[in-house]
């Protein structure tokens, strides 16, 4: 394992039949390098989806690598990977991110809280209008297999012991998931979900290892329909996005936390445009 930088953001981009994630990881990468200028970046990606890695992507990407070891090629929604950014990482000190996640502000004083663990699972989320986001509707699977309700969309991990009995312990849940899932209830032939695993791992470690709830403010606005009361998932052809600086605002609310836009579709080549033109 090679740390070539001390600390930086992370995310996985795999691109599938529906969606182009690099485009997703672009734009995040964008709004990161506008509102913390002096981060550092690094994408995942898979052998196709490295096909796609242009010159403009590499004047905001800092790092660029390939997952060797596929686990999802055969996947159209690409989970299985998702334990190897602990390996593959080229900073000491991770944040992870779920690539449809923008940042308006920055969150680099964060760290202080982060390094209290060795690795910590952002807890819960929030709303659009910034209100502790209700997870019952949709996440019913948790409650009633007694799991955390943490999310892997915004996370921290550190080169440590504790981060790596973290990822080796899911990746054994991944590659043993139909054993896994018979032993919970209410999954049916669920596919294993990022969220479901590390929440599993987090409850067998000691979820106070894992998270540090206290500090609500470590998670992100979640856009997920059912958390907004929404009724349609492409709630971005609906609700009125607005952009003042780095600010955004959706239905005139700023958004101040990191937004998890959810609707692939409201990263459209405007507002990619309109970052690049800023920054680059």
């Amino acid at each position: 394992m090679q740390h070539l930088e001390p600390v930086g953001f992370l995310t996985i981009a795999q691109n599938n039949s529906e969606v182009d994630y690099l485009k997703l990881a672009y734009l995040q990468a964008l709004t990161i390098k506008r509102t913390m200028p002096n981060s550092r970046y690094c994408v995942l990606v898979d052998k196709k989806t490295y096909l796609h890695v242009y010159e403009k992507h590499l004047k905001v990407f800092d790092h660029v690598r390939v997952i060797d070891d596929d686990r999802s090629e055969k996947e159209s929604w690409k989970l299985g990977n998702e334990w190897q950014a602990f390996y593959l990482t080229p900073f000491k000190e991770t944040i992870k991110l779920e690539s449809d996640i923008v940042f308006t502000r920055s969150i680099e004083h964060w760290l202080n809280a982060f390094r209290l663990r060795d690795i910590v699972l952002s807890y819960g989320c929030k709303d659009y209008r910034e209100r502790p986001g209700d997870s019952s509707q949709y996440r019913s699977i948790f409650q009633t297999n007694d799991l955390p309700d943490v999310y892997n969309g915004l996370m921290y991990f550190r080169y440590s012991q504790t981060a790596s009995n973290f990822f080796n312990m899911a990746r054994i849940v991944y590659e043993n998931w139909e054993t896994v899932r018979s032993q919970l209830k209410g999954l049916g032939n669920q596919q294993a979900t990022t969220d479901v695993v590390y929440a599993i791992v987090a409850k067998t470690l000691g979820v106070e290892q894992c998270t540090i709830p206290t500090l609500d403010y470590i998670n992100f606005n979640h856009l997920k329909p059912e958390l907004n009361h929404w009724l349609e998932n492409k709630w971005s052809q609906d609700l009125l996005t607005e952009f003042d600086d780095n600010m955004i605002r959706i239905n005139n609310v700023n958004q101040y936390h990191p937004v998890h836009y959810y609707d692939k579709t409201w990263c459209t080549d405007e507002t990619i445009e309109r970052y690049e033109h800023e920054l680059l």
